[in-house]
């Protein structure tokens, strides 16, 4: 086979980088040239982020910043990504406002960490008294709110310029429109699979907004990238090798993570 070299503009072999797949949407502002089942165009089998070698465009890659650990910053690219766009879209980045950020999983953490990064006050509210002292002393949040606890949520009425909400799992979502200054915003970032009631009386007597957020476009996966880099937003994770895959999946099933595995792609699997 007669080997041909592929020049990519701007990149150099071995430069660290990123790949996000190239899902057609107008938000990321780019062509949907892959397929995205198990089947490849030309015939072989896709194994995603299991795979141990991997052909991408150019066009779908991002650079890697030199100071940002691969490992560490791997979540980054979906979780990190669907927050800070949320936070940024939705003008919740600005410093000195007051964000709530609902669940503290592997989107919620991250949110806790960009908007701190933004300067905002974090209030973490969760159904879980367990992830108090995480959320304060680990995460750095300024405050934590138990959502069942009605003097805990009445306290924090009307405290709020802006929430993420990052549950996947049907919750109401009533409650946390009370914790809204007039003219807040809320941003879903979690897909529960039964549709959520929402009072509309709510929203429109204090002109609060509901929204949604998914991921984001290339240049602002970049951007999201470079600033996480730069302030040390770096995600909490869990290393494992190919071996321990089966395992990692029935401990996500039951949520004992902190807060997302990443596969040792490198080391646990040989180049054919």
């Amino acid at each position: 086979m007669e080997h041909r070299t592929v020049n990519a503009f701007g990149w150099a072999a071995r430069d660290p980088s990123g790949v996000l797949s190239p899902f057609k949407f107008s938000r990321r502002a780019t062509r949907n040239t892959t397929s995205n089942s198990s089947v490849d165009t030309d015939g072989t089998m896709t194994y995603g982020g299991y795979s141990n070698i991997m052909v991408a465009d150019e066009h779908f890659i991002i650079r890697w910043p030199e100071n940002l650990p691969p490992h560490v910053g791997a979540p980054l690219l979906c979780a990190g990504t669907t927050t800070y766009s949320a936070l940024r879209y939705y003008g919740l980045d600005k410093p000195g406002l007051h964000i709530g950020v609902v669940g503290l999983g592997g989107l919620g953490h991250v949110a806790v960490k960009f908007a701190k990064a933004f300067g905002s006050k974090v209030t973490v509210i969760s159904t879980s008294v367990r992830k108090k002292k995480e959320a304060l002393d680990t995460l750095g949040a300024d405050a934590f709110v138990v959502s069942h606890e009605p003097e805990e949520m009445r306290a924090a009425a009307g405290s709020l310029d802006g929430i993420i909400d990052t549950v996947s799992a049907h919750h109401p979502i009533e409650p946390l429109l009370s914790l809204l200054k007039p003219h807040g915003k809320m941003v879903m970032g979690g897909a529960p699979a039964k549709p959520l009631e929402l009072q509309v009386l709510s929203i429109i007597t204090a002109q609060r907004t509901v929204g949604g957020s998914m991921i984001g476009g290339l240049k602002e996966t970049q951007e999201m990238i470079d600033f996480a880099a730069e302030h040390n937003v770096l995600p909490s994770v869990e290393v494992i090798s190919m071996n321990d895959v089966n395992e990692a999946m029935e401990r996500l099933a039951e949520g004992d993570v902190r807060y997302r595995f990443v596969i040792d792609v490198g080391n646990t699997l040989k180049q054919e």
